[in-house]
């Protein structure tokens, strides 16, 4: 298969989008942080901002809406997020359906996972148990006996849904899968959390009802310390990860295969992370196994740079703090893990500025459906053509890549090795000498129909198109000298601040096209070429911009 017929099959695949609405409504895991939302500046000003955007600081856990759960949430010294391969998290799968085998406090098992689907070594797993009909983004559940008429949807998604047996994380071990997925609020059951000790009434109705079938109370079936030693260490030591609060399109798959990726916020510090789940099935003119062959041998490119709190942010926006609420030894009130909460404004690392950053009529980013940030794209190497405080043009892009009309495109300046985890790191020209596109670049883009943009560097604008040009007076006078050579007119005469000012923000949003920034890792040794290309953000339903994880998609 060569490059254009990869893209094309990609392309032509059914895409599913498994993932929870994450909103400052979105319930956290109980005890845990939820999703709070504050505008630090706004397009006319704010106090300690500044004008010029809607800039926004989240602080939150990242047991809010969909994520990953790490190896470091259980075993300190395991891998974090950032170090685990995107190959590790993505490959052929199946989602089982036991909706109808298990109720209020069930315990599932192997057996009723393969009584529904075939489960093959290396697959990844996602366990439909029904109780995503409590997800807070969902219809409600009307039982006219249950108070107002309806259940009550957080102690069904959070407190009273099933959860695995012992045997069946010791099934999944053997069977080498790459990661378990749940369709509620926690991989293990909620009565092996503290959740049993905070809400004992409902311990008591999981006891009971085990004790019913099996003859056996809880912790006969659920020794403590064997089950400390098989979760805390045993499965974090096997690099077998869970990602939980899977929703979205999931029913849709039920007993079926697909070719499924988990894309987390590549983190380096926390125990967890944000995540954008997606499931691939063929094309309709293609067989599954011969979709599935090709997706295996598939290369795939991540282009996010490390999520720190090394991490420079933008300008004068708040960088990234974490803050360890709770470790793995430290809790009195049963069985520990590492939790955290962050704090942040969003531009910083790799990550999608959003409509709403600068049009506050546009959408938010999790108004925007999952198949606007995927598709068809190309990795524009200009790398040759730029130097300190460069102009470059659509003909330079042009000049590199076969770029069709409604592509993704990806523009390397080669600013990415100036980034802060390089050994040639400069971030003085990484912010504020990093080239920037000519006047006619944007309508270019527009004409186009460019799905949305991305760049190797910290913004889509010139930095002397932004207020860097007043704060770095210096480096301005610079860029202007250099203008005038290279295109005989000074800064104002080419670039009028009326038309010009945030040129790729003010004159693109509004017609919903939208860009990455930040871009780098192996985008910094991809040549020029069409790839298939994904944003996998998270579903941020207030954000303005959003984090996420970047990738490039070849033919193996």
């Amino acid at each position: 298969m060569d490059r254009n017929e990869f893209i094309k099959m990609m392309a032509g695949a059914k895409l599913y989008d498994l993932t929870q609405q994450c909103s400052i409504y979105t319930p956290p895991w109980p005890m845990e942080k939820a999703l709070e939302v504050h505008f630090f500046k706004r397009l006319t000003g704010a106090f300690g901002g500044g004008a010029g955007a809607n800039g926004q600081i989240f602080n939150w856990s990242n047991t809010v809406g969909t994520h990953l759960v790490g190896e470091r949430a259980f075993h300190s010294g395991g891998r974090a997020i950032s170090e685990i391969p995107l190959k590790d998290l993505s490959g052929e799968g199946v989602i089982a359906d036991i909706s109808d085998l298990v109720s209020d406090y069930s315990v599932y098992t192997p057996e009723m996972i393969l009584s529904k689907v075939n489960v093959k070594p290396g697959d990844i797993l996602i366990v439909n148990t029904g109780y995503n009909r409590y997800s807070w983004d969902q219809p409600d559940t009307v039982n006219p006996n249950a108070q107002g008429g309806v259940e009550g949807k957080e102690f069904g998604y959070l407190v009273r849904h099933p959860g695995p047996s012992m045997q069946f994380y010791r099934w999944a071990m053997d069977m080498k899968l790459k990661w378990i997925g749940v369709d509620c609020g926690s991989a293990e059951h909620p009565m092996n959390t503290p959740i049993r000790r905070w809400h004992e009434n409902h311990f008591k109705l999981a006891d009971q009802k085990l004790c019913d079938a099996t003859g056996k109370h809880w912790d006969e079936v659920f020794p403590v310390d064997e089950y400390y030693e098989l979760t805390h260490l045993e499965m974090p030591k096997s690099h077998l990860v869970m990602v939980e609060c899977i929703v979205g399109d999931i029913n849709k798959l039920s007993n079926q295969r697909a070719w499924i990726t988990c894309e987390p916020i590549p983190f380096m510090e926390v125990e967890s992370a944000w995540s954008r789940v997606a499931a691939y099935q063929a094309p309709d003119n293609m067989k599954a196994e011969d979709f599935y062959a090709a997706m295996e041998s598939a290369k795939m490119f991540d282009l996010s740079v490390p999520f720190s709190v090394q991490s420079p942010q933008w300008a004068n926006y708040e960088p990234l703090t974490v803050k360890y609420t709770k470790r793995v030894g430290g809790q009195y009130f049963g069985m520990g893990r590492n939790g955290s909460i962050c704090n942040a404004s969003i531009h910083l690392a790799t990550h999608m500025d959003g409509e709403k950053h600068f049009y506050p009529r546009g959408r938010t980013i999790g108004e925007v459906p999952l198949d606007e940030w995927v598709g068809p794209g190309v990795v524009a190497d200009i790398s040759h053509l730029v130097s300190n405080s460069s102009v470059y043009t659509p003909e330079m892009i042009e000049s590199v890549v076969d770029l069709h009309d409604g592509d993704i495109l990806i523009i390397k300046t080669g600013w990415g090795k100036l980034g802060w985890t390089s050994p040639d790191s400069d971030e003085f020209r990484y912010m504020i000498k990093h080239p920037g596109p000519s006047p006619d670049f944007a309508d270019w883009i527009a004409k186009r129909k460019i799905k949305w943009i991305g760049i190797d560097c910290v913004a889509a604008d010139h930095p002397m198109n932004t207020i860097q040009r007043i704060w770095h007076p210096k480096t301005f006078q610079e860029a202007n000298e250099k203008l005038k050579r290279d295109f005989g007119k000074d800064w104002d005469e080419m670039f009028p601040l009326e038309k010009y000012y945030q040129d790729m923000h003010f004159n693109l949003f509004p017609k919903r096209i939208v860009h990455a920034e930040n871009l780098g890792k192996d985008l910094n040794s991809l040549p020029s070429g069409r790839y298939y290309i994904g944003c996998y953000v998270q579903r941020a339903m207030e954000a303005e911009s959003m984090w996420g994880r970047f990738v490039a998609f070849a033919e193996g």
